[in-house]
């Protein structure tokens, strides 16, 4: 076999700007291994084998890239072991395997791919039309809109029910109001939702427009001429620059690096903020597509969803190359620190990756929204039940009085207008009842307030305006606002019983620092630990000669010499961007070098942190020319932690290349080969690099979490090291620290080339590859040496203790969901007064069902115990432990695999409702969504859930209210959210604040136009029982339709976005105050009815006295209808002035206004000489008999209901009343440091 010369190119990213060493390729004349060598698994240096050079491999990745950090993968889409069918997805179950894999478990054959051919778009799209590249995200077309928005719209029942009621109006027969009329209020609703809609949807398009005709190089004529986006095929060659946008989803065919990386910014796909790796292909690397030639056949799969995996294979000059996410760049990203690339489209438009995760995170439907429903079926029932009540007394009339029907004024049934005498519009009885029912549906239409739908839509509006303009919820750390994303559920924000947290990154910074070391055995935790941040920098030489030169001269081995003799000619400075608190001694042995036992392993350990990762460094300019800092881009905060720390101890990354390290190692520069690497995944929970060392062997370093090292670690081997170690991880753990293990081994000859072999197999396997490549990574992370562990500090974000210490106050249960080991996640419990001393642990980790079940079993009894503990009564104290000893509950993933989706989730949700506080550790993504449906589908309480990262997102969405944090993780949380913020603190004042306002607003309106409206209904079915039940009506039908559109619309919108029942200072210092909105007071079924009591009242009051007055009186009915109508809205605007607290000019002006507007619209009406009661409401208002009647029934109305008011007030206030009063008349100065007592919040009901 011929011996390739050519050098292993890993794919791994290259510092942009750095200075490169000449490049050493890995080959047979270079490396002379050594003979009869044998294989151990911890020789010292064994060598690089012949076999490295005889074949390239490529980078070792799981089908899905994840992040390593909360010691589980960031994306989990589902969870499906290895080897078994298929299976339905559990919350509990566990696993790797997620969608990115699905793909390499079957053949890609010619019915299941897509066929791409490179640089032939006529041939690629003639099997087959595929999608042209052009965009629409817009909903209508200009022939669509009208017939779909109204489709849309009578989505809403209520609209529905309108539009029979004006197409009933329309029947000659049914006509009460004017046909026009009839149809104004739901034209006016529909045409102002359409109208939202259209300008929504035209900035869709507009933005499509812009998108659409963008120009981007595209080969054509073997020239790069420029196209436009919309006009790309699938299987043209792009040529993109830097910053700018990639147009397509594109395999990458080469790039302006010489070894094929290019840098890509994904911000616009999945919210993060640090830079990626992509990479070329060798085979296509050096190709040049003006000049060369390039045909060739990508066979990928079809268009789907999964923006983080990627399975093709291309066949070019007759060899086959797989292709995996690493090679593919995707529509939207931006194309950062690289000069050029050039790629194939592969998908287009809307087969996008990105256009196909543009659907948006689930809808979710209000709370108080749902109960809303209920009560307007009840009205639904009760105007049923008022029509039939007059159809029914109808009939009897008409029985009653049937021998007089033919002459009776007012009704006449006979016709005498023609020489044949008939029947004048009559139907006979029966369907004079049937139409006198469908009459009566149409007077009484109001009862069901077509306004109210679009009028919380506004106040939602106003409160999202108010909740983003909010100051104290501005994070300035991150520069970012309050963001409102879903509109429909502001309220539900007063109602939350549950907050459901992750821990890294939400109740911490996830800005990782490096606090300690246990190296050997030795635990380094940094008693006297300093700065050391200014001191380290190591002289970096730039010179474009070495480049050249240095390529020859290391052939010879006489690059170090080389290198010392250059080491005095203008040299420059590198540091770390980052100080890192280091321990004198380890710095000292650090520094010693591999002399002594003690100095290798300290070296090894800290090779192993500077090199195991996937950092890209940057180098950044300085003030001082002479000094340059080194950025580390990551997409992991802990990569990032360890690497400054290694840097910081002396060994500085500097270069990464797609074959190569550079690393400075107490300022001498080493080269190390990157022969392979295995990154981080969901089941492994560890990462490994091959290195080819400077010494001629090779290494395979491995970092991962403890439960996953501890079982690839060889114990037989310094056990007491082992047990060190162990020790010092418990410790770093309690002190609530993020812990690492690291261990390395060298390989043999033969097993480098056994890995070789079975890597190369799995990567272009077809069939199982993600499989293949986790079987190649287990197969040499196997019999470690233990180098140590490291811990990792992950502060708590300022103002988090005191945040659910009043959370707690409020009633609010809180559950920490998170990866983390448990001992670190009991540590931050305490830290952040999640736990107390107080509290009594229940503690649950088991391998098997069976031990789950007796551990909830025993913790059930236990529980009942510590119900019947009497302890002292303490406000801080959740609601259910206000009186009993408080209980936590710590319970980790793998337990909650035999637990949840089986029997004994309910044994676990009993158990769980008595504790105070909830820990769960270890958990899945799914995981927590599972806990959060625990609760969601067994009780009536609301839940919030609350993230920052990818994993969070299946809990966001699970959860009733969904919150994302901008943090460090990227935005996909943010992307799923209902809400975002910055900082875990805002949530106090979003719910305390805004969330207590926007409940107790939008429950009142709802309440408040269901009595408006039904107080009018009420006067219209009075007036029915005294006119022979005929439906004639003495308002006017101008005002029954402007009734609830103008005449009390207003108010209600402008009280509902500004009233204020409470300041903020006194919601947040009395969190208490919160549990109303728990207990339903601002709305719920007693209420309802006492409202429908009330309006009962008011209607009499307004009916029968202005009756009697007038009874004997020569007034015709329009103008008795008049002074209904001003009564009914003078009487409706001044209940509401009742019970507004905070007066602004808004309010008064919408409240007084309305008043005035009806006046002058009743006058505008009567003045219209074609309308019945032409000037009435002018010669009414002369007498003093109007004006008395008017004053006498708005007074009598409202009695009653002052009455109540003040007696409820008065002898049992609520706890709003309470601190209102204590407000108003400022006792909170008086009382002190005393606390205001409030009424307990009781267990929630079960469903």
């Amino acid at each position: 076999m011929k011996t390739s010369n050519r050098p292993l190119l890993i794919p791994s990213p290259r510092t942009p700007g750095a200075p490169e060493l000449p490049y050493t390729p890995v080959s047979a004349d270079l490396l002379n291994p050594s003979s009869g060598m044998e294989s151990n698994a911890h020789s010292e240096n064994p060598p690089v084998p012949d076999s490295v050079t005889h074949s390239s491999s490529n980078r070792s990745v799981s089908s899905v890239q994840t992040k390593p950090s909360r010691g589980s993968s960031t994306r989990e889409v589902s969870f499906v072991d290895l080897g078994s069918s298929s299976k339905p997805v559990r919350y509990g179950s566990r696993g790797a395997d997620s969608e990115g894999f699905s793909m390499s478990q079957k053949e890609i054959n010619d019915e299941d791919a897509r066929l791409v051919y490179v640089n032939d778009p006529v041939k690629t799209n003639e099997r087959f039309e595929l999608a042209r590249n052009s965009i629409s995200t817009g909903k209508y077309s200009i022939f669509t809109f009208l017939p779909r928005n109204l489709f849309e719209q009578f989505h809403r029942v209520a609209y529905v029910y309108f539009l029979v009621i004006a197409v009933l109006n329309q029947l000659p027969q049914l006509a009460v109001f004017g046909r026009f009329a009839s149809i104004l209020p739901l034209a006016f609703v529909l045409l102002v939702s359409a109208v939202k809609d259209a300008y929504e949807d035209w900035r869709r398009h507009r933005s499509d427009l812009i998108e659409n005709n963008r120009l981007s190089a595209v080969l054509i004529n073997d020239q790069f001429q420029q196209k436009k986006w919309k006009d790309i095929q699938v299987g043209e060659i792009i040529k993109v620059s830097a910053n700018e946008a990639l147009p397509c989803d594109m395999v990458l065919l080469s790039t302006s690096d010489p070894t094929g990386v290019a840098y890509i910014l994904t911000i616009n796909l999945d919210g993060e903020s640090n830079l990626k790796t992509r990479y070329a292909k060798q085979e296509t690397l050096a190709r040049t597509p003006e000049k060369d030639k390039i045909s060739g056949l990508i066979k990928c799969e079809k268009p789907n969803r999964n923006i983080y995996g990627f399975h093709a294979n291309m066949e070019i000059d007759g060899k086959r190359v797989s292709l995996g996410p690493s090679n593919i760049v995707l529509r939207g990203c931006v194309l950062k620190n690289t000069a050029w690339a050039v790629g194939v489209a592969v998908y287009a438009g809307r087969e996008t990756k990105a256009m196909l995760n543009s659907s948006g995170a689930p809808s979710k439907r209000s709370r108080l929204e749902t109960l809303m429903n209920r009560e307007i079926i009840i009205l639904s029932f009760f105007l049923v039940s008022l029509c039939s009540v007059v159809s029914v007394c109808a009939g009897v009339w008409l029985r009653r009085h049937r021998d007089e029907l033919d002459y009776m004024p007012f009704y006449r049934r006979k016709d005498f207008s023609e020489e044949k005498v008939d029947n004048y519009n009559y139907n006979g009885w029966g369907m004079e009842i049937f139409f006198t029912f469908l009459m009566s549906v149409i007077v009484f239409q109001i009862m069901i307030p077509i306004a109210l739908y679009i009028s919380m839509e506004l106040v939602r509006i106003g409160q999202a305006y108010f909740m983003i303009r909010d100051s104290q919820m501005y994070d300035e750390a991150s520069n970012s606002s309050f963001q409102c994303r879903a509109l429909n559920i502001n309220e539900d924000l007063g109602q939350i019983k549950y907050v459901f947290s992750d821990k890294t990154g939400t109740l911490t910074e996830n800005k990782m620092e490096f606090e300690c070391a246990s190296i050997w055995g030795i635990d380094y935790s940094g008693a006297k630990a300093s700065f050391q941040g200014d001191q380290v920098g190591y002289s970096i030489q730039e010179f474009a000669v070495l480049k050249a030169i240095g390529f020859v001269f290391n052939k010879l081995n006489f690059f170090d010499f080389f290198l010392s003799y250059l080491a005095s000619v203008d040299e420059q400075v590198w540091r770390p961007k980052m100080k890192v608190r280091v321990d004198p001694d380890l710095v000292r042995l650090s520094k010693s070098g591999k002399k002594t036992d003690e100095g290798k392993r300290v070296h090894d350990f800290f090779l192993a942190l500077a090199a195991c990762n996937t950092i890209v460094p940057i180098v950044t300019e300085t003030s001082d020319s002479a000094v340059k800092l080194i950025d580390y881009q990551g997409e992991s905060p802990d990569e990032q932690a360890l690497v400054y720390a290694a840097a910081a101890y002396g060994f500085m990354l500097v270069e990464r290349t797609s074959g190569h390290i550079v690393i400075d190692v107490q300022g001498e520069r080493q080269r190390y080969n990157v022969l392979g690497l295995h990154e981080f995944d969901s089941d492994r929970k560890r990462m490994s690099v091959i290195l080819g060392c400077p010494d001629k062997s090779v290494k395979v370093f491995v970092k991962g979490a403890d439960t996953s090292m501890f079982t690839i670690i060889d114990k037989s081997v310094n056990l007491e090291i082992f047990r060190a170690t162990e020790g010092h991880l418990h410790s770093y753990s309690s002190m609530g620290l993020r812990t690492l293990v690291v261990g390395m081994r060298g390989l043999s000859a033969s097993e480098f080339e056994q890995w070789q072999s079975s890597y190369e197999t799995a990567s272009t396997a077809l069939i199982g590859r993600a499989a293949l490549l986790r079987k190649v990574a287990n197969s040499v992370e196997n019999n470690l040496s233990i180098l140590g562990a490291s811990g990792i500090e992950d502060k708590l974000q300022e103002g988090v203790p005191e945040s659910i210490e009043s959370l707690r106050m409020a009633g609010i249960k809180v559950w920490v969901l998170t990866g983390d080991k448990q001992e670190t996640a009991i540590s931050i419990g305490y830290s952040s007064k999640l736990l107390t001393s107080k509290m009594t642990q229940i503690v649950i980790n088991n391998n098997s069902k069976e031990s789950c079940r007796k551990s909830l079993e025993d913790g059930l009894i236990m529980s009942k115990k510590l119900m019947n503990v009497p302890v002292a009564t303490n406000s801080t104290q959740g609601s259910s432990g206000d009186f009993t000893s408080p209980v936590a509950l710590v319970i980790d993933g793998t337990s909650l695999v035999y637990i949840l989706d089986t029997e004994l989730e309910e044994q676990l949700f009993q158990l769980a409702s008595r504790c105070n506080v909830v820990l769960c550790c270890r958990v899945a993504p799914l995981q927590k969504a599972g806990i959060v449906a625990l609760i969601k589908n067994r009780t009536d309480d609301m839940t919030l859930a609350i993230g920052d990262g990818a994993n969070d997102v299946s809990m966001i969405q699970m959860a009733d209210v969904g919150i994302g944090i901008s943090g460090q993780e990227g935005r996909q949380a943010v992307m799923a959210s209902d809400f975002a913020m910055g900082q875990f603190r805002f949530l106090v004042p979003l719910l305390f604040v805004h969330g207590h306002w926007n409940y107790q607003r939008i429950a009142y309106m709802i309440l408040y136009n269901f009595y408006r409206n039904a107080v009018f209904v009420f006067v219209l079915f009075w007036y029915v029982l005294f006119t022979s039940f005929t439906l004639t009506t003495a308002i006017n039908e101008w005002s029954s339709v402007l009734y609830s559109v103008i005449y009390t619309s207003l108010p209600t919108i402008v009280v509902g976005i500004l009233d204020k029942d409470l300041s903020r200072m006194t919601l947040l210092k009395y969190p208490q105050l919160y549990r109303a909105g728990q207990r339903q007071e601002s709305y719920n079924p007693k209420l309802f009815w006492l409202t429908m009591m009330d309006t009962l009242w008011q209607s009499i009051a307004v009916f029968f006295p202005s009756l009697f007055v007038y009874w004997e009186s020569t007034i015709d009915t329009s103008s008795i209808g008049d002074l209904w109508t001003l009564a009914v809205v003078i009487l409706v605007n001044i209940h509401l002035a009742m019970d507004v607290v905070r007066w602004t000019w808004p309010t008064h002006a919408s409240i007084w206004g309305s008043i005035i507007a009806t006046c002058i619209c009743v006058i505008i009406v009567d003045a219209v000489p074609m309308l019945p009661g032409y000037w009435s409401i002018i010669e009414l208002a002369k007498t003093e008999l109007f004006w008395f009647s008017l004053l006498g029934v708005v007074v009598a109305a409202l009695i009653p209901r002052f009455v109540v008011k003040i007696f409820a007030q008065y002898y049992k206030p609520c706890d709003i009343q309470i601190a209102r009063e204590a407000e108003k008349f400022g006792n909170f100065r008086e009382l002190g440091g005393a606390e205001i007592e409030m009424n307990p919040i009781f267990d929630p009901p079960r469903r």
